[in-house]
């Protein structure tokens, strides 16, 4: 049954600017929770949600969801909140695309890998710039169509201190909540996307170099040598930062992850599949810069970001 109009009108306007699987996961919860959504994207995905909808695949079910889209940035105009989903090499590009169009009311949140995206965009945007870890696993099935693989929680916070973040913060959370989105306010959200940025380091470019789905990966034995020193290299690193992490069973908190998403394979690994480079810069390529301005020593890191970026050059040769 689509949303009551009434109903609708309730909600806060919503921009997803990015419609990948991120976006359109959240887009679309948001969407057929009865919230007013507008996706800003490539012309194909836009194309295929005008024309059947936003397509939702989840729990073996296919469900339409209803959505604007646009591939035109001025589409943000009047939204409350805009959901950044770009790769992280396109943040500035994409917060300079939407400036024009928020006001200092504006809530914008980054539901990005990496851990530097909101400090990227604040100069660039006269709005509240939110921090936000993503834990779901989501992949597009096709233009418009993205499918859910497991979990969705989200935590979100901004910069310490302030109370106009905090605010914007709990307002964010409780539209995710109401659309049935777990969403927890952190305090110190910086050691919560430093954990992300762990998990995807231990992951992404193993999924990538593998292929292999989270279940099957990390019940090798050799990936049980190598993510256990990932994760040490990380966190050695975001201590020398000043960040703080919550190492307390951080390693199985990691491993669970394949648990919750056996069959996820990660973003890098969809993104080296499709021939597009991927963000591993922003993820163990991040941690080798931090660690080398630091002088924190990270060669896992740093060899698992060099063999990812081959990968690239690869998939750019068979797609040439």
């Amino acid at each position: 049954m689509p949303p009551d109009p009434a109903e609708r009108d309730r909600w806060p306007r919503i921009a997803v600017v990015g419609a990948g699987a991120v976006g359109c996961y959240y887009g679309a919860m948001l969407a057929r929770a009865g919230a007013p959504v507008t996706l800003v994207g490539r012309a194909r995905h836009v194309d295929a949600i005008r024309r059947d909808g936003l397509v939702l695949e989840m729990h073996g079910k296919r469900e339409h969801v209803r959505a604007e889209a646009s591939t035109d940035p001025a589409a943000v105009a009047g939204a409350r909140l805009v959901l950044v989903c770009v790769k992280s090499g396109d943040t500035e590009a994409a917060a300079l695309s939407l400036a024009p169009y928020v006001t200092p009311e504006t809530i914008v949140v980054s539901l990005q890998n990496g851990v530097d995206n909101p400090a990227r965009m604040r100069p660039l945007v006269a709005a509240e710039v939110l921090g936000c870890v993503v834990y779901v696993g989501s992949e597009m099935a096709g233009p418009g169509h993205v499918r859910h693989r497991g979990r969705g929680e989200l935590v979100i916070g901004g910069r310490a201190g302030e109370d106009a973040a905090a605010r914007a913060a709990r307002e964010a959370a409780a539209t995710f909540e109401r659309a049935g989105v777990a969403c927890t306010v952190s305090d110190n959200i910086d050691g919560e996307l430093w954990t992300k940025l762990i998990v995807n380091c231990a992951y992404n470019a193993l999924s990538a170099l593998t292929r292999l789905p989270y279940g099957t990966m990390v019940a090798s034995p050799w990936s049980q040598q190598v993510m256990p020193q990932v994760v040490d290299e990380a966190v050695a690193v975001a201590r020398a930062d000043g960040v703080r992490v919550d190492t307390a069973g951080l390693l199985d908190r990691v491993l669970a992850i394949a648990r919750t998403m056996p069959g996820q394979i990660s973003s890098t690994a969809q993104d080296i599949n499709a021939g597009k480079a991927s963000e591993i810069d922003a993820l163990n390529g991040y941690v080798a810069r931090r660690g080398e301005a630091l002088r924190v020593p990270v060669p896992v890191n740093r060899t698992l970001h060099a063999l990812v970026k081959l990968l690239e050059i690869a998939a750019e040769g068979r797609s040439a």
